[in-house]
């Protein structure tokens, strides 16, 4: 389980200053440290957290491949002149088996791993589709080896079901103990911030509090002078606004509006307000009872497996995507990178990167590699300035690669390690500026462009939206272009982006890169 710093705020600083100068990076040493009573054990970002939520998925593809690779090795055992001797009959039983117990295991939800279901239970009901498995297939092996005893369909058939009952039972208690370490810590729960400091946000806490399947990061309340310093046991860190521009908000899965049902006007300006930020808004009225409002709110199982419109389906594959296609990347473009880095060792003094910090998934701020393209003591690591043609802080080498986007190859390791994805929209820097304002002040809508990974490359990029944005209306169509992206994101769109993105880029000698 990864492991990061934990943006934790005593409440009275929190209260008596900026929001974020508060905080106070630090790991808790046990669950008792003094966070208030629903803080996680381990800090991650919603990022890192839906990678967990996402190991339903892996789990699932390991008992694939597994059962798969049993039954090749029965067979291979079974068979007197190797597996290509075998005919299909004789296959047959063992294949019945493996796809008799995956299906079963998947429609049953045994990939569900929801807290209604013990886990003895879950055990039990493995075992029980296992075994039902393994009875078709000896069924199945001893009916075609009666038809024709020169087969060897049974012995295949029979060492495979004694081996599938052990193999799968012994990788469901392997899951079951994983996921039960992440329900201690505190990295299934979702991570709440509750917004209203009222009666109604007490009952949903203390009510939450029993149940322990939420984890409620602190309260913002937008009548500060009237909110107490917290509300059963957690902090109050401080008024709406601050909670747009808080450091805990990249932690944050879903913001609650908990406000009374008579203010209408009320819910309706905080709304406005929180849209702007890209974490999901529930909204809470006095009339929910409270396990009726902390169902909707917690009872999310890990990554169900329903089809292919399920949201965290669609994460797996695009993370499936990146680490196949990107690790394919970077065996392919070693040698250019290596090419690369030496041409700009040789072209001007300094470092062969460039890091700088932008904006991922959920606004949690990333490092983000590049080729140096300038000359290092002018280097903008806030984007204060954005390049214009005949930039003279560019290298010589610099505006080839930037002219070629090879200064964006780095960024293969970010795809890898999970902050960003091949395609996305494109990470700004935290802070860019267009003209003298910053960008992300000038759309409403701007950090909706983070309800996804960034990418190396994005729908925005192959639609002529790349390079410096020198005004609002610039800002307003990048920002557009990215949220069609975010609605519209399939494994075939990407593939389509991916494809047309070397052609377009090269294409395109306007563009100032």
């Amino acid at each position: 389980m990864p492991d990061c710093a934990s943006p934790l705020v005593d409440a009275p600083a929190a209260r008596s200053g900026a929001a974020g100068a508060a905080m106070s990076p630090r790991r808790a040493t046990d669950g008792r440290a003094a966070r208030g009573p629903f803080r996680p054990d381990v800090w991650l970002s919603a990022r890192q957290r839906s990678g967990v939520r996402l190991a339903a998925h892996y789990f699932r593809a390991t008992d694939v491949l597994a059962l798969t690779a049993l039954g090749v090795a029965a067979l291979g055992m079974s068979a007197t002149d190797g597996l290509l001797s075998l005919s299909l009959a004789e296959a047959a039983p063992t294949a019945a088996g493996v796809v008799a117990v995956l299906g079963l295991l998947r429609g049953l939800g045994l990939y569900r791993f929801g807290r209604e279901r013990s886990a003895a239970s879950h055990v039990a009901a493995v075992l029980g589709v296992t075994l039902a498995a393994a009875v078709l297939a000896v069924g199945l092996g001893l009916l075609l080896d009666r038809q024709a005893p020169e087969r060897q369909s049974l012995d295949a058939a029979v060492a495979w079901a004694i081996g599938s009952v052990a193999l799968i039972a012994g990788l469901h208690a392997l899951w079951l103990s994983l996921v039960a370490r992440w329900r201690r810590q505190g990295a299934l729960a979702p991570n709440i911030v509750i917004v209203g400091a009222t009666k109604h946000a007490e009952a949903v806490i203390r009510r939450a509090l029993e149940r322990r399947d939420l984890n409620v990061l602190g309260v913002f309340d937008d009548r500060l002078s009237r909110s107490p310093d917290s509300v059963a046991g957690v902090p109050v860190l401080g008024d709406a606004e601050a909670l747009l521009h808080h450091r805990m908000t990249p932690y944050v899965d879903r913001i609650v509006l908990a406000i009374d049902a008579q203010g209408g006007p009320r819910i309706r300006e905080l709304t406005r307000r929180l849209e702007t930020l890209p974490n999901p808004l529930t909204v809470l009225v006095d009339s929910e009872t409270g396990d009726a409002a902390l169902e909707r709110l917690a009872s999310a199982p890990l990554a169900p497996l329903e089809g292919p419109q399920d949201p965290d389906r669609r994460a797996f594959n695009k993370r499936l995507q990146d680490l196949l296609i990107g690790a394919a990347a970077l065996v392919a473009a070693a040698p250019l990178m290596a090419l690369t880095a030496l041409a700009i060792r040789l072209d001007s003094p300094g470092p062969v990167f460039f890091r700088q910090r932008r904006h991922g998934f959920n606004q949690e701020e990333i490092v983000v590699w590049k080729f140096r393209s300038m000359r290092h003591e002018a280097a903008d690591a806030t984007a204060s300035r954005q390049v214009t043609v005949g930039d003279d802080r560019v290298t010589r080498v610099g505006r080839f690669i930037r002219a070629t986007s090879l200064d964006e190859l780095p960024q293969l390791f970010n795809v890898l390690s999970g902050e960003m994805s091949l395609v996305g929209p494109r990470p700004h820097a935290i802070g860019m500026k267009t003209g003298e304002t910053e960008s992300a002040r000038l759309v409403a809508e701007y950090a909706h462009r983070h309800r996804i990974k960034p990418g190396m490359t994005g729908w925005a990029a192959v639609r002529g939206s790349r390079g410096p944005l020198h005004d609002a209306a610039d800002v307003r169509r990048r920002v557009q272009l990215d949220l069609d992206y975010v609605e519209r994101q399939s494994l075939w769109l990407d593939l389509r982006i991916l494809l047309v993105t070397l052609p377009v880029l090269l294409g395109d000698r306007a563009a100032v890169r």
